[in-house]
């Protein structure tokens, strides 16, 4: 992965290839940002250019035996740590990341290593109750590799993609060597909710901050896949600065899980506003059964869906990020989302997904979310 096969981020790549190229490297970096942003990919590109001993022109030479490993990922000195899992566990067995490599190649190549982290759940199978983990067996994994010298680079990396899925034992194994690593040793985390991680983690490591992919870049892709240009850039303006969002809207239609949210999201308000109480709670049973990746997503696209109708109401349509259904509904739902209602139903989303990360029971989680949604949307009839 090249910093030329990143798309966008022209000023975060010549950043960071001015750091290496000066040998300010910091020995542990956090990258935060979306998945449809490309932080992981990303990640990726600037351990080649670290690694490549023939860059050139502000790039690795993606020629090298070590950007050739790096591109398959099979380089002898590059280790990735990801949430696993598995069904039907036997009593006592722990699963690493190195059981599932193939699935993870399986799926970086797929998807050029933009991904989101419901669709690699998906390809483990975990069904609608289990998610991934990050064990402490995996922290004594990383430790235990890192210790040894690098085999054919300078550096040795380990990226961890989603260490807010660590739990507290295992974020605390790595916290030393975070501190004190071996000498040319990278440790780079991708992560999504920087705010889930322990502040001893975050305080150890230098953000690197992913924003949106621009607009621009974004309908380049689009025209490249043959839409004419009018139609790109709408296109590239509802992606909200998101690959993952772009893919969707260039199928011509959402995906399965983008509609289940919005189906949850429109039934939730029209229950609301008509006082539904009891099937008001045969709505929180349904998004209780989802899995927590599917929970979250709900919660994403409802603060967007609101953020959109507020931008209605207040007359700023011309600047909104909606079409279609979506665009419908928000249009005669927007009278009823205001000053008086909008923080407000921001806060009650942001406290039942602090919630359900908690692990609370996703059926009072959820019951109680929707009754005081139904409360604030009743605020403006």
């Amino acid at each position: 992965m090249r910093f030329a096969d990143i798309i966008g981020h022209d000023a975060l790549k010549a950043r960071l290839r001015a750091q290496i190229d000066a040998g300010r490297v910091s020995h542990a970096q956090l990258f935060t940002g979306d998945a449809g942003y490309g932080s992981l990919p990303l990640a990726l590109a600037y351990v080649q250019y670290l690694f490549c001993p023939h860059r050139h022109d502000g790039d690795s030479c993606g020629e090298c035996p070590s950007c050739q490993q790096i591109e398959a990922l099979a380089h002898p000195d590059l280790h990735f740590v990801y949430p696993v899992n598995k069904r039907e566990k036997k009593a006592g067995e722990v699963v690493i990341s190195d059981m599932f490599i193939d699935k993870w190649r399986a799926i970086w190549q797929r998807n050029s290593g933009i991904f989101s982290a419901e669709e690699w759940y998906s390809d483990l199978d975990l069904g609608k109750t289990m998610k991934g983990l990050i064990s402490a067996k995996e922290s004594e994994e990383i430790i235990r590799k890192l210790q040894f010298k690098s085999y054919s680079s300078e550096y040795k990396a380990m990226i961890i993609w989603l260490p807010e899925a660590m739990n507290q034992e295992a974020a605390n194994k790595i916290l030393k060597i975070l501190e004190e690593p071996w000498e040319k040793t990278l440790f780079i985390l991708v992560s999504e909710q920087p705010e889930l991680l322990l502040q001893t983690i975050t305080s150890r490591t230098q953000e690197v901050t992913v924003g949106r992919i621009d607009v621009a870049t974004l309908q380049g892709v689009a025209m490249r896949e043959g839409k004419a240009q009018d139609v790109a850039h709408n296109i590239a303006r509802l992606a909200g600065g998101s690959m993952l969002e772009l893919r969707e809207l260039l199928r011509g239609a959402t995906d399965e899980s983008r509609a289940l949210s919005f189906e949850l999201f429109t039934r939730l308000m029209r229950l609301s506003y008509n006082d539904k109480h009891l099937e008001l709670f045969e709505w929180a049973d349904d998004i209780a059964a989802l899995t927590r990746e599917g929970q979250r997503q709900f919660f994403l696209h409802a603060v967007r869906l609101l953020r959109e109708s507020y931008m209605l109401h207040a007359g700023l349509g011309a600047i909104s990020y909606l079409w279609g259904e979506e665009r419908d509904f928000c249009v005669k739902f927007a009278p009823f989302i205001g000053n008086q209602n909008i923080e407000i139903l921001v806060e009650e989303i942001e406290r039942a997904m602090l919630q359900i990360q908690q692990n609370g029971s996703p059926r009072i989680v959820f019951t109680h979310f929707a009754l005081a949604v139904s409360k604030q949307i009743n605020r403006l009839k």
